[in-house]
């Protein structure tokens, strides 16, 4: 069997009411013929929206294909115990040019009842802003149950939920259960475990493509939404050049910033899990004991749980989102 190696992926192009254009205009992504690109799916194992590998001599494998085959040397021998050949995390790039819809995601014991699946918690990096962009998070004053069906009833809802503004850098962390919202003018790297599944609370009464009204799943999100009130809304991190800095270190991903531009060393000797690198800024070479791979913006790389040491080579300024399973 041929050694394995960092494996990139073709992205997977979704259009949406809400989305715009900077997977083109900012990372030349081409998503031609779509009119926008809300969502590139840039690492996905779930099923019907797998990603193939483009580079070496496994193009044109899915990642379901390769777990299958490499199983833990790819994954990890804790994540593959843990989650057998499903890959656990899906990896996204959002550009919203207006608002999504107002929802919730279950957590993991709603949706194994519910869905035969994992819940859904995530973090979003904000790569671009535009001035004033805001997003929502949680609520900004106390509300109950009750209180909170009269509000979707008489379409009030947006006046008791937290906005906040957001600009560039900055880390948002969203458990299952928090009401949450992207607003327009953002573009946002998005890390979460892999499900797909979203309860729509309101949707700003837009019509789809049949001129209808968007389904909501007023019932089934009540159940899922966190009511208590938190102040960890914006996650707080220290970035240094040249070192990885931790963003995020949740039970289900761990996040960190490389931001550099002079080589470094990437050790991941006392990892068991594979390591996922989303290049946000730059370009870079990846070497490791085999051979070379280079990392754009926009480009995603997975290396493989056996690869336990790598180099990383600016060509000019570069900043990676560096992610693993904990």
């Amino acid at each position: 069997m041929n050694e394995l190696y960092p494996l990139k992926f073709k992205p997977i192009f979704k259009d949406k009411i809400w989305g715009g254009r900077k997977a083109k205009t900012v990372f030349g992504l081409d998503f031609d013929p779509l009119p926008n690109c809300g969502e590139v799916w840039v690492l996905s194992g779930y099923p019907g929206n797998e990603s193939e590998v483009c580079n070496g001599f496994l193009e044109g494998n899915s990642l379901s294909e390769l777990t299958e085959v490499y199983m833990a040397d790819l994954l990890g021998d804790k994540v593959f115990d843990c989650f057998g050949t499903e890959f656990p995390l899906l990896i996204k790039i959002l550009d919203s040019n207006d608002w999504l819809s107002i929802q919730v995601h279950p957590d993991d014991e709603l949706a194994a009842k519910r869905h035969s699946g994992s819940g859904k918690t995530e973090m979003w990096y904000v790569i671009d802003a535009e001035p004033g962009a805001e997003l929502i998070s949680g609520f900004k004053s106390r509300i109950t149950p009750e209180k909170y069906l009269e509000r979707i009833k008489n379409k009030s809802l947006a006046s008791v939920l937290n906005y906040e503004k957001a600009k560039a850098g900055d880390v948002f962390f969203i458990p299952a259960g928090r009401v949450h919202a992207i607003g327009p003018g953002l573009f946002i790297a998005e890390i979460q475990q892999s499900s797909d599944t979203t309860y729509r609370i309101y949707d700003f009464d837009r019509l789809d493509d049949a001129g209808k009204p968007r389904d909501l799943h007023t019932e089934l999100a009540l159940d899922a939404i966190d009511f208590e009130l938190h102040e960890d809304i914006r996650t707080q991190y220290t970035s240094s050049l040249n070192k990885t800095g931790t963003l995020v270190d949740s039970p289900y991903f761990h996040t960190g910033m490389l931001h550099f531009n002079k080589q470094v060393v990437a050790d991941y000797n006392q990892l068991d899990s594979c390591v996922i690198l989303l290049c946000i800024q730059g370009l870079c070479s990846v070497v490791y004991p085999g051979g070379s791979e280079s990392l754009k913006a926009g480009e995603v790389m997975l290396i493989p749980a056996e690869i336990t040491e790598i180099r990383l080579v600016p060509e000019k300024e570069t900043r990676l989102l560096e992610i693993y399973l904990p």
